[in-house]
């Protein structure tokens, strides 16, 4: 995926020199064999390196410092092998800028009945060194994960895993830049927001460009490499004519080459990593970009419509927290459109006017090309499928005026009861947990928007590790909510984070 870095995170053991040498070797043989072994699991999408045991003051500063300038270093996980008194941490702790992981482990999995005596216990202190440290961490308010259990568990990698992925999250929010080709849909309250206090927030740049600079771009594109991605999109997917001409047809989807050629050009030229569009201003374009924007989505950008830069910038957050994954299904900026609320069978259709990625597509791809009554152009081509099943998560970041919130709603895909062969777009549906009523009205309540970022990849908890990290308020729609205990919530959150 374009910009995909190769990170990797530090592992440090806590101890102190009250034991001896020969205890401080076997903690550092211990913390070898555990990253070997964690790195060969295949569990962890990211690799862990080892770091000399961490003793002292002036260790603990100068090793958080390091990784702090090291920019292929994208978090830190601690644990203390015996006891390392906190203290020892402060000014490390205080310094440290990059994700940090409390791995709660110890280097046996049983106790040695037989043999335990006061030399093993003292070599093996993790059940009360690491909750000294953990103090030490909660008095100084710094967040942070915290993931107790076995190192050689499978379930255990994988947690650490997953957190890996958040933490990229972290670091690479700071280098999302969004790309606004003109404005937000006048009158439209949700898509507004205050994009100083996001970049300080996320660190994300958000900047507009006059429409027709873009297209200019797109003007640009030669033929010889319009006819070359035409002739691609002709070889991957099935075109459905529907009985428009066909030189007519092909001329249209030609269109959409051109832009997606161009726009991504002028994407890598800027630096910019996500972009929203505007039906309402399209400038000289021909077309409102639909085809060309789900094809930038599945190369890793992020995007918004209607001028939707949050939605932009979380979908391009999701693909590179996603990146590299196994077996991925796909992230898609969404929105909701209608609901289904025949009993056994609820659920909302998901679709846009043209723009969904087709990273989420089950089975066949097609090309349509059919009118639009939005935007006042000629009619533009799209990617027609039906989306996967299963489960994933819908997030919608919020402005609040004073604050941002992460509303995130785990959904259980589905396909619809019928086919429905007039509808030209690219569709999902999916019942929100616990259930459509309550899911929709816990997302009223908490001030969802109606685009969403979805995927299939990552869960609510790194979502939600995601918004601690950054500082902000999240909330969780799952099978355990309730609309009473949902409410009071929101209520204590609005106290919290005021």
């Amino acid at each position: 995926m374009k910009n995909n870095k190769d990170y990797k995170f530090w592992f440090c053991a806590g101890s102190q020199d009250l034991y001896g040498d020969v205890v401080l070797e076997h903690v550092a043989a211990h913390t070898k064999e555990m990253v070997e072994a964690l790195n060969k699991s295949g569990n962890l999408p990211y690799e862990v390196v080892w770091k000399p045991t961490l003793l002292t003051n002036e260790l603990i500063r100068k090793t958080f410092n390091e990784a702090n300038t090291d920019e292929a270093c994208a978090g830190v996980i601690v644990w203390c092998h015996t006891f390392s008194p906190a203290k020892s941490w402060i000014l490390g702790l205080k310094e440290l800028n990059k994700p940090l992981l409390h791995f709660h482990t110890q280097y046996n999995e049983e106790i040695p009945y037989d043999e335990i005596d006061m030399d093993f216990m003292n070599e093996n202190q993790a059940a009360h060194g690491d909750r000294e440290w953990g103090h030490i961490v909660t008095r100084m308010g710094i967040e942070r994960k915290v993931i107790a259990g076995f190192w050689k568990d499978p379930d255990v990698q994988k947690r650490i895993g997953t957190w890996q992925r958040t933490a990229v999250g972290v670091l690479e929010s700071s280098h999302i830049r969004v790309m606004r080709v003109a404005d937000n849909m006048r009158n439209v309250a949700v898509t507004e927001g205050d994009k100083v206090e996001a970049q300080m927030k996320f660190g994300w740049e958000v900047d507009t460009y006059p429409v027709n600079e873009i297209a200019e771009a797109v003007n640009a594109v030669s033929d010889s490499d319009i006819r070359a991605l035409t002739d691609e999109y002709y070889g991957k997917y099935k075109i459905l004519l529907e009985g428009r001409d066909e030189k007519e047809f092909r001329d249209h989807v030609a269109v959409q080459a051109g832009i997606e050629i161009g726009f991504e050009r002028f994407l890598e030229e800027k630096n910019y990593q996500a972009i929203v569009t505007h039906f309402g201003d399209l400038g000289s374009l021909k077309q409102l970009p639909g085809l060309a924007i789900q094809r930038l989505m599945e190369k890793g950008y992020g995007f918004g419509a209607e001028g939707d830069w949050k939605v932009a910038a979380m979908v391009r957050l999701m693909k590179i927290m996603t990146a590299g994954m196994k077996d991925a299904k796909g992230t898609s900026m969404m929105e909701d459109y209608t609901y289904n609320l025949v009993k056994g069978d609820r659920g909302i259709l998901q679709s846009h006017m043209l723009e969904v990625c087709p990273s989420i597509a089950d089975g066949e791809i097609s090309i349509k090309c059919q009118p639009l009554s939005m935007g006042d152009r000629e009619d533009p081509a799209r990617l027609v499928f039906t989306s996967k099943t299963g489960t994933g998560i819908a997030t919608s970041l919020i402005d609040l005026g004073h604050r941002f919130r992460l509303i995130i709603n785990v959904v259980d895909c589905k396909k619809t009861a019928k086919p429905m062969p007039k509808l030209p777009t690219a569709t999902n549906f999916w019942e929100p947990r616990p259930n459509l009523y309550t899911g929709a009205e816990a997302w009223i309540y908490a001030g969802g928007a109606h685009h969403t970022a979805f995927t299939y990849d990552l869960t609510a908890e790194q979502m939600v590790d995601w918004a601690a990290a950054v500082g902000i308020e999240a909330v969780v729609i799952d099978e355990n909510t309730n609309i009473r205990d949902f409410r009071n919530e929101l209520r204590w959150n609005e106290a919290f984070y005021r």
